[in-house]
This record gives C-alpha cells, structure tokens and sequence, in this order.
C-alpha cells in the first residue's frame, strides 16, 4: 500500500476503511496505530480540542441561524469539517501563516482571531478587519483557488528572507476545497511552489462537492494522486479524524519549514450543509448519503473516544455545551449591535492614496445621498 493509507496492523485489529487513508481514531471512537503518524497529547488537550470542535460548530451554527433571519447577507458554513479546521489549525506553530478560503471558521478560531470578524465581512460592515500579521492568517478570500498563488508568493519570500531550514523556521498553509482543484490558479501555484521548493502545505478539504458537481465530475484519481504529477508528495487523512489531522499536517508543515518542500493533504471530509446558505443541497444529493456521513460525525467520535479513555463524563459534556451557547448568544448580541458604516466608506481603500477620479466619483455619490435629506424616503 502506498505511503499515507491506513495499514492492517497485528492481531486484533480492524482492516483499513475504504478509502484508504491515514486514521488515529476510528468512527467508534477507537484509537488505531499507524506507522508513520501518532499523536501524545495530555488528557487536557484531548479535551480541548473537543471544546474546540464543539464551540465552533456552535458558532457556526448560529451564524446560519443570523443569514436566516436577514442579519447576514450569505454564509458558508463548516458543518461537519470541524475536525479538519481544528485539527490542521491546531497543528499550525505560532511562526506559521494561512491562508484560507471564506470558509475555514475553524482555523480562524484556533489562530486566535474574534469569531465576529467573519460575520463582520457578510454583513458588510467592512471587509474583514483582523490584521493578517498579527494573527498570521490572511483575509478570507472569495474568488475560489486565489489564496493558493497568494501563499505560493508569501512561502517563496520567507524562503528568500532565510526563513526556512530549522526547528524555529516558518511554514506556510493553503486551504481550498475539492473543487477548487479544477481552477487554474490552483495547478499554477502547484508549479510554483514544486519548481521554487516553497515552504508550503498545500490542505484540500475533499467534501465531496464542489457546490452542485459531485466530485467525480472534479476527477478520475483521488485528488492526492495528482500531486506526484507537479513533483511533491501527497496523501490523503480521514478528515473527520481531528487527531489524524493535526498529526499529518504537524509533520507536513514540519518538513516544510526544514526545506523539504511543498505537500498536499487531501482532507477526506463531507459538507453536511448547504455550499452557501443561498445554496439547496437537497436537489443533488440524497438523504441516505447525508445520513451515512453523520455516522462518522467528528464531534460524536472524540466524545466517544473521551468516554470510554476515561477522560471526561457527562458533566464535562454538559459544561462544553454551556459555554458554547453562552458564546453563540454573545455573537449574535454582538453581530447586532454592530453600526452601519458609512456609504461612503466605499471609497477609502481602493487605492492606498486616492485618486482623482476616485475623488470626484465620491463628491458625485456625497451629493446623491445628500437628494435624500428631508425628503421622505
């Protein structure tokens, strides 16, 4: 079997799920060995990555619940990829940069950014306002497979600052889904990076779907085979596997910053939602499906893995669950209370100083808003 998929292992052990891929907990809850990936964490952090599964899909949630009710304009939900955001986000070190999509929620939780920053951005308040910098997590970006040249750049200049080649060195990560792979600023920056030996983990998260297009209609091989084509590895994780996910991507992001190169993770995972709220999943997809998929739910796996390790009870549970609420009520409170900017904010920062064009279309719009004072409208 090719590097990267589940082995059957000694006696007592179960044979490897289809597809194959790199599993440290089971469905069941069940932890299994692999020969070239593990995980030692504390019972404390075992449990915090359970908070943060749970705290995020809660959020989630109720930024669903927001659009729903004409708060938000659009929202791409993460529903069931929690384990491949958190888990990958957890993996990341503090000196590491990402660069996601408008969807990984997740990893913005994890690299310590206010959950209302995206809520921010599809309500229109302005265009997400964290400092890339600071947070080392760029802006979301919209326009599907463009963060991928973007973080190719971003790893060939640390690379040309003598960043890269040591245990304190930097990493850069791409996040981009199953279809995004069809785009061409995708397979450009995969040459890119191979050719100019970036710094950089290329992670797909393969949810079966790129908005309608089931995946077989994206390719004929698994997404993770086609990295061998542009000269980098790639394998494929259980991405409902949170501790399977951050065991892979530590090691990846790991080899990158010691100059081994770019990788890519194919994140084995389903949507459980829509694409977008403006989206219906039920006229392409079938319930049975949907159902099969919440049996490998990544929330429930490590609870059951909590549970019969000894590591946590109901009241642990219950409290988790608590303080996710109480954070979902904050936000909305919070999303709700957010001002209306300025309409002529528009104008700020389009260019870094202005223009005179820019000057004069702002003075023309100044005076169409102003046709408006005391008329009734």
């Amino acid at each position: 079997m090719a590097k990267g998929e589940v082995k059957a292992r000694a006696s007592g052990t179960r044979a490897a799920p289809e597809p194959a891929f790199v599993q440290l907990l089971t469905p069941e809850g069940d932890r299994v060995e692999h020969p070239d990936y593990s995980v030692d964490f504390s019972d404390d952090e075992y449990r915090s990555l359970y908070h943060d599964l749970v705290v995020v899909r809660k959020l989630d949630a109720e930024a669903t619940a927001l659009q729903r009710q004409g708060e938000l304009g659009i929202w791409a939900s993460l529903l069931g990829q929690e384990a491949a955001q958190v888990g990958s986000g957890r993996a990341l070190r503090a000196q590491d940069m990402a660069f996601p999509t408008y969807r990984e929620h997740g990893v913005l939780y994890t690299r310590g950014v206010d959950p209302i920053m995206p809520l921010r951005l599809f309500r229109g308040v302005d265009q997400g306002a964290w400092d890339p910098n600071e947070f080392k997590f760029n802006t979301y970006t919209i326009v599907i497979g463009a963060q991928t040249l973007h973080a190719t750049g971003y790893a060939m200049g640390i690379t040309k600052d003598g960043k890269v080649g040591s245990d304190d060195g930097e990493a850069v990560i791409a996040y981009f889904g199953d279809g995004a792979t069809s785009q061409g600023d995708v397979n450009e920056a995969y040459i890119w990076a191979s050719v100019f030996n970036a710094p950089l983990v290329f992670f797909c998260q393969n949810n079966q779907y790129a908005i309608s297009e089931p995946l077989e209609r994206q390719t004929r091989v698994p997404l993770y085979h086609r990295a061998s084509g542009f000269g980098f590895p790639g394998l494929r994780v259980d991405g409902n596997d949170v501790l399977a996910c951050y065991a892979v991507t530590r090691k990846a992001l790991d080899d990158a910053r010691h100059g081994q190169g770019p990788s890519l993770i194919e994140a084995y995972t389903y949507r459980m939602g829509a694409h977008t709220t403006s989206d219906d999943p039920t006229r392409y997809r079938i319930a049975s499906e949907v159902e099969a998929w919440q049996a490998k739910d990544p929330i429930k796996r490590l609870r059951a893995f909590l549970t019969k390790q000894g590591l946590a009870q109901d009241d642990y549970f219950d409290a988790v669950d608590e303080e996710a609420r109480v954070a979902a009520v904050n936000l909305r409170e919070r999303v709700l209370a957010l001002p209306d900017p300025d309409p002529k904010t528009m104008f700020d920062h389009v260019y870094p100083h202005g223009s005179p064009e820019l000057a004069q279309q702002k003075e023309q719009f100044t005076r169409y808003l102003a046709s408006f004072e005391g008329s009734g409208h």
